[in-house]
């Protein structure tokens, strides 16, 4: 018999295996950790109409059983960190925070989808205020990109200085550990994240790997940190591994007849 640590995505499916769940379980996999997955909702790309998104959500009885039949297979001490994905309405983020607020976890990592794509504007606008008040309030580490950093910290984002004000405001925002990540889209030959929690502060930084975003690289970070977290890793540690994992999954990355290339979680 083995006792191995649980980390639980709860998250979309992506169809092509780029980002959302399937990208958190490999990335899960390939550092050790078992994962288990609560679907949200269900994304496709439609190459009949430039790869744009179509969107379904789960019923919300369907998360919460998905939620209830994981959270009783396994005990706090063995499923204590879950990483939050795309949720993608007002009614799956308020059942996922009811959940979350029943059997509080010990890490919440929130990779802050803020941009619902597949949805019309005025209901990613709702989506995204419930978020903000219902979620990250809940989480202990958040992973927000470029754009998403911009929006919970009400800053603009040009430079490294600009994402670690921003990363500071997000910190005194929710109370959480923050990696904010700048990516490409910063000036410079590498690409820089920035770590905040409140004590420390610190630059991850790699070379920059093309000037195209990668998709399921954020994906990718926020599940290499829920995993590593799993492990035993403190948020700075986590922060640091995710880094290398996911920059080593860039340089691997996965070329397909969609116009991106995504990630490749190769095992460590």
């Amino acid at each position: 018999m083995t006792s191995a640590p649980v980390a639980l995505t709860i998250a979309g499916s992506e169809a092509t295996g780029g980002a959302g769940a399937q990208a958190d379980l490999r990335t899960f996999q390939a550092n050790h950790v078992f994962g288990a997955v609560a679907l949200t909702c269900i994304v496709s790309f439609d190459p009949k109409a430039d790869w744009g998104h179509r969107f379904v959500p789960v019923d919300a009885q369907v998360i919460s059983d998905q939620l209830e039949a994981i959270t009783a297979a396994y005990d706090e001490d063995q499923l204590s960190v879950t990483k939050i994905g795309m949720l993608g309405t007002p009614t799956t983020i308020a059942t996922v925070a009811g959940a979350l607020q029943q059997r509080p976890f010990r890490q919440v990592v929130l990779d802050p989808v803020l941009i619902c794509k597949g949805q019309e504007p005025g209901a990613a606008l709702d989506t995204d205020t419930a978020l903000k008040a219902q979620v990250l309030p809940l989480a202990t580490f958040v992973t927000p990109n470029h754009f998403e950093a911009e929006s919970l910290s009400g800053l603009e984002i040009h430079t490294v200085e600009d994402l670690t004000a921003a990363a500071v405001r997000i910190h005194e925002i929710s109370g959480a550990a923050v990696l904010a990540k700048g990516g490409i889209r910063l000036p410079g030959a590498d690409a820089v994240d920035v770590f905040y929690d409140g004590q420390t502060t610190e630059l991850l930084t790699a070379p920059k790997v093309g000037e195209v975003a990668v998709a399921g690289a954020g994906c990718t970070l926020a599940a290499a940190v829920t995993a590593r977290l799993a492990l035993g890793d403190s948020p700075l540690e986590a922060a640091r591994a995710a880094k290398a994992f996911v920059t080593a999954g860039i340089v691997d990355r996965l070329q397909s007849q969609a116009p991106f290339d995504v990630v490749r979680q190769q095992a460590v």
